[in-house]
């Protein structure tokens, strides 16, 4: 068989292998959740839009990501064991756990999975001084942590500097690589977060955005990432078998927090991060709509929208949450295949 086939093969084998797996495990953790109390709740103040039109969602199961980040994780070592087991065959090929693509990745959204758990608990049981989770700042700081090692892991063990501008080229900035790294991935962080707030809205173009790196590492020779994508991916299709209209669990902070800073990892080890604005477009827009609300009412004391982020200002205009989803989903499948339009030109 010729690589390129057993390449694909690789790749669509960890696709099916997580969804399978992750398929089947979700009931008991979502019987799991329920038993240990890990349901949303919904604040009873400060936010009326929110509150009137998402009262009925308390008490859904939350820290829904475990499944995702768990599943990639599994499958992960599953198919290292194998690869040791099949050593001589073509099961050694379905690793894709390696240093040079997969590690960093790997541990990155584990440790942001992890910080977001911490959130979620403590938003959950409302603790101590934490009783609505984490603070900004303090998760500000704490993934700001986790995306200063992933910029000098870059910057100092791969001797990476470069960033590619779509059409102009590739430069190497030098020093300045590593506040741009951080950025990027801390950007990617909280719009993921911002945007997991319909049911099926972050899961679909969160799998969207993966299916485009997946492809542009595949391309790229990057099989092993181009696996892990697929891992995610598998893991996500079946997220949202549970997760669409009507929710049976949330992915909650460790699930959008993990998946943001994963998908940022990936755009910077694929030099594609100046393209997350088509490929993540949704992402972008989230986001921007929270920073048009909050500098619009800071300088001139009205909203420009009516509930941020912007999903929420549509919901308020009458819009189902499922319409929303789609549309968006249509977005931005539509905006990731100009993304990888522009990087295949560019």
């Amino acid at each position: 068989m010729d690589p390129f086939t057993l390449q694909v093969i690789k790749v669509m084998i960890t696709i099916v292998t997580s969804f399978l797996f992750a398929f089947f495990f979700t009931p008991f953790l979502i019987a799991a959740l329920k038993k240990y109390h890990l349901v949303k709740r919904v604040e009873k103040k400060d936010r009326p839009i929110f509150n009137r039109l998402h009262h009925h969602k308390e008490g859904t199961p939350t820290m829904g990501g475990i499944l995702v980040w768990g599943t990639v994780v599994i499958v992960m070592f599953f198919f290292l064991l194998v690869s040791k087991i099949g050593k001589g065959t073509y099961l050694m090929d379905l690793n894709f756990l390696s240093r040079g693509q997969t590690l960093l990745p790997l541990g990155a959204m584990v440790a942001s999975a992890f910080l977001g758990a911490v959130d979620d608990i403590f938003g959950i049981f409302k603790k101590g001084t934490h009783k609505a989770g984490l603070r900004v700042r303090e998760k500000v700081v704490l993934y700001t942590l986790i995306a200063s090692f992933g910029a000098w892991w870059f910057y100092f063990k791969l001797d990476w500097d470069l960033i590619k501008v779509p059409f102009l080229g590739n430069f190497y900035i030098d020093f300045w690589y590593l506040p741009v790294f951080i950025f990027i991935i801390v950007a990617t962080a909280f719009s993921t977060n911002e945007t997991d707030g319909l049911d099926g809205l972050a899961g679909g173009v969160l799998m969207i955005a993966f299916s485009a790196l997946g492809v542009v590492a595949f391309m790229q020779g990057k099989v092993d990432l181009a696996a892990f994508c697929g891992a995610i991916i598998g893991a996500l299709l079946a997220f949202l078998w549970y997760n669409i209209y009507p929710a049976r669990f949330f992915l909650g902070d460790t699930g959008s927090m993990g998946l943001g800073v994963t998908l940022g990892i990936i755009a910077m080890l694929t030099n594609t991060a100046l393209l997350l604005p088509f490929i993540a477009f949704i992402l972008v827009l989230e986001s921007l709509s929270v920073l048009i609300q909050v500098t619009s009412k800071k300088l001139f004391g009205r909203k420009v929208f009516l509930s941020t982020p912007i999903h929420h200002h549509f919901e308020a205009k009458g819009w189902h949450e499922s319409q929303i989803t789609m549309r968006f989903w249509t977005i931005s499948a539509l905006m990731a295949a100009v993304g990888l339009i522009i990087y295949l030109l560019g």
